[in-house]
């Protein structure tokens, strides 16, 4: 069966299955948020119980029925399911529905095809959605299909079909050259900022957990931040002055959410190595939300799954004002800040994430008494130029007594050729 598929559709029916395997098992608010972040207008939602998917259709033949009498009924143009689909169910449920059909990987990744502002960005969702694509081109072609192989058994439905996976195939060769060019950029940056000793402090999180709205209260930025999953998808990095330290560079990642489809965690690697190649990863969580406790252990699988779960991190409870909390800073036995409770909107307890971001980056800090000669000039400009001069006070012979705070590789370079401290 052939029919028109709209190029996009607003009025929609929502599907959502509970099934009894853990790991299949979606939240049917967060699916109805993700429905209105992409623009979408929620006709109606159908809600049902398995314990398995159905290996055709996914729904049962009740449940199809049920499905198909709602899209008739509100004239819906998609019908959105909140679990991923394999190819043929897409297929075989358009045909039932005759109507276009959409899973939760295809609306995440139309929600980033819509909010990536940079070029990057654009490359990185395309990529995503071609590999997306590449195995459900069938989809629109399934009059003309034909066995592949065999003589005289050829069609213009393959024909068709291998043309598209060909140019599939060089555009996703293409962008993938290009995206490993912006790494290498990236990996440059890193490199440089390392030379300079500036850590780098990486906001992580589920999305809508506030990390935009926390970056923007610190850093004074104008990040776009919103009450949507998914309203910033861009990484930004900008220069943050931190008493006691110095400078550090805070970067903003995209959000994170249950089961990130693998083809993002691969086309996003570039910006992820933001996150990888930290000091710092302040886990951002919403202190409010219902679901904080499944919401931390899915930023926890993301973060293991791209290599980042030895990071130091230190956990930011935010949306304080909607708690009836005081803002504070909690500690381990060893007195190291292990979490900090604030709210990004009115800025209370963000004095206390300084503090405890100052004390875990500059942790191998080197605070010393020294003395320099006049004929060490030279270092004394340096120690300057580091901005490690705390206190500086001239004996009556010219000798200066100087109070100084860098970090440990900065010191241990300088005092190669420096005076020896006083102990």
């Amino acid at each position: 069966m052939f029919f028109d598929r709209p190029d996009s559709g607003e009025r929609a029916v929502l599907v959502h299955l509970n099934l009894d395997s853990e790991s299949e098992r979606e939240d049917p608010r967060e699916f109805e948020e993700l429905v209105l972040s992409a623009g979408g207008d929620p006709a109606a939602f159908i809600l049902g119980h398995r314990s398995a998917p159905h290996p055709r259709t996914f729904v049962g033949s009740g449940k199809l029925e049920e499905i198909r009498d709602n899209v008739a009924l509100h004239e819906a143009e998609v019908v959105m399911f909140n679990h991923n689909l394999s190819p043929s169910q897409e297929r075989n449920l358009e045909q039932e529905l005759c109507c276009r059909v959409i899973d939760r990987t295809g609306l995440i990744l139309d929600i980033f095809a819509q909010r990536a502002r940079t070029h990057e960005g654009k490359l990185q969702v395309e990529l995503a959605q071609l590999q997306h694509v590449s195995t459900r081109l069938v989809r629109g072609w399934t009059h003309l299909e034909r066995q592949k192989g065999g003589i005289g058994l050829r069609g213009p439905g393959e024909t068709q079909l291998e043309t598209d996976r060909r140019l599939l195939r060089v555009r996703i060769k293409s962008i993938t050259a290009r995206l490993e060019k912006v790494r290498k950029q990236r990996d440059q940056g890193r490199r440089s900022r390392r030379r300079q000793e500036i850590p780098t402090v990486s906001l992580v999180g589920y999305t809508n957990a506030g990390k935009s709205t926390l970056f923007n209260y610190i850093t004074e930025s104008g990040v776009y931040a919103a009450d949507q999953l998914f309203a910033t998808l861009d990484p930004t990095l900008r220069r943050l002055e931190l008493d006691n330290v110095g400078p550090v560079v805070l970067a903003d990642t995209v959000g994170f959410i249950a089961h990130l489809p693998h083809k993002l965690v691969e086309a996003f690697k570039a910006t992820l190595e933001e996150t990888l190649n930290a000091d710092l990863l302040l886990h951002v969580i919403d202190a409010s939300s219902a679901e904080r406790d499944d919401n931390i252990y899915q930023v926890e699988d993301v973060l293991s799954e791209i290599g980042a779960e030895e990071i130091p991190r230190l956990e930011v409870y935010n949306k304080l004002d909607l708690l009836e909390h005081a803002p504070r800073i909690d500690r381990d036995d060893e007195g190291k800040p292990q979490r900090v409770w604030l709210s990004a909107v009115t800025g209370e307890g963000v004095n206390l994430l300084l503090q405890a971001i100052a004390e875990l980056v500059g942790q191998d800090m080197v605070n010393e008494k020294i003395e320099i000669t006049p004929e060490q000039g030279s270092l004394r400009a340096a120690l300057y130029r580091l901005g490690a001069v705390e206190t500086e006070k001239y004996t009556d012979d010219g000798v200066a007594h100087l109070q100084v705070r860098l970090p440990r590789a900065d010191w241990n370079r300088l005092m190669k050729k420096g005076p020896e401290p006083l102990w």
